[in-house]
């Protein structure tokens, strides 16, 4: 069985924000004249990505999962849809309109497809009402957030009633990176997505660590994209700090670093089975969920290869392809038969 808890998908239509809200900075898809994509652009028409039908269209993607033997996806929204920007009011109405389209599309394939909202988190309050409306009346069994909201860091206490809500709602939180830091200075190679991406998860993972928020919410069940970015392959360095500058490190919780490993999940989305392999020393195969960034370009394009191809033993595999999934989302295989 193989459990994708990272893809992608956006409506196929989407309303022209700028003319309800009366100010710009949305994305919107515009069709491709003779062909089957569309191409997601900003209000003013400025071109960001083109997305092929599988990326707005379930059976399409069902086509594709069926040829990579993928049993479930975990569908979430394209981050640049996030929209933390927006006025609050705007924001909420942004994440109602993605979280029902998502909703639909998991209650039409309730087999194949598990959901994840978005919320307007900008807006701490809106943001729990909409969480409670996602699971109690939507059915979504979590959320993805961003890498950081605004000025907010995730270890900001004016997210507090956000983590605290989720927790009574049992809901599980996928992290992803978005608006990367530093992209002033990366505007040339695709460094953004390279570099800035993989920095920006590990500053969601050091902030959830060093705030507090898995101390303070022990039963919330939070995976990071990409493998936990950079974190893994620099966690000795951010334990080494905690431990020789604590008065700079440990202001806020006292807990040292590693001792939180184990205890949140990552995808597998690594691009290479030696780091899969390290991945799986330094936080176990029961703690890395199959993730791939469907349908994107930068995903694992053969869905669960790494996994297939890095030497693991069948039970770590089977950890990999859905067992930890199932944990996370707190969900059984017996919800997919």
């Amino acid at each position: 069985m193989k459990i994708d808890i990272h893809t992608h998908i956006l409506p196929p239509e989407i309303p022209k924000f700028k003319e309800m809200f009366g100010y710009g900075g949305f994305i919107a898809l515009k069709d491709c004249p003779g062909c089957a994509a569309k191409d997601m652009v900003d209000d003013s028409g400025k071109f960001f990505r083109r997305v092929d039908p599988n990326a707005f269209d379930p059976l399409e993607r069902l086509k594709d999962c069926d040829h990579h033997q993928v049993n479930v996806q975990v569908l979430s929204t394209v981050p640049v849809m996030f929209s933390y920007w927006a006025k609050p009011q705007d924001g909420l109405k942004v994440s109602e309109l993605l979280n029902d389209h998502l909703a639909s599309v998991c209650k039409e394939n309730p087999k194949r497809f598990v959901g994840l909202g978005t919320l307007p988190l900008q807006a701490p309050e809106l943001a729990v009402k909409e969480a409670e409306r996602c699971v109690r009346e939507l059915g979504l069994k979590g959320f993805q957030i961003g890498s950081h909201v605004n000025d907010w860091n995730l270890s900001d206490p004016k997210l507090f009633p956000v983590y605290a809500a989720l927790e009574k709602l049992d809901a599980a939180l996928f992290v992803h990176p978005w608006d990367m830091m530093g992209q002033e200075k990366m505007g040339k190679y695709w460094l953004p997505w390279l570099v800035g991406m993989p920095a920006e998860t590990s500053l969601a993972i050091c902030s959830m660590i060093f705030g507090g928020v898995f101390a303070k919410f022990p039963k919330l069940r939070v995976a990071f994209a990409h493998g936990g970015g950079s974190y893994p392959f620099t966690e000795g360095r951010v334990q080494h700090g905690f431990e020789v500058r604590p008065d700079l490190c440990a202001v806020d919780n006292p807990v040292a670093p590693k001792n939180y490993h184990g205890h949140f999940w990552v995808d597998s989305l690594v691009h290479g089975t030696d780091a899969l392999q390290f991945l799986k020393q330094k936080f176990g195969a029961s703690r890395i969920c199959l993730g791939t960034d469907y349908p994107f370009p930068l995903g694992e394009l053969s869905p669960g290869e790494g996994i297939r191809d890095g030497g693991f033993t069948q039970d770590e595999q089977d950890w990999m392809n859905h067992q930890a999934a199932l944990e996370w989302l707190k969900m059984s295989k017996n919800d997919f038969v």
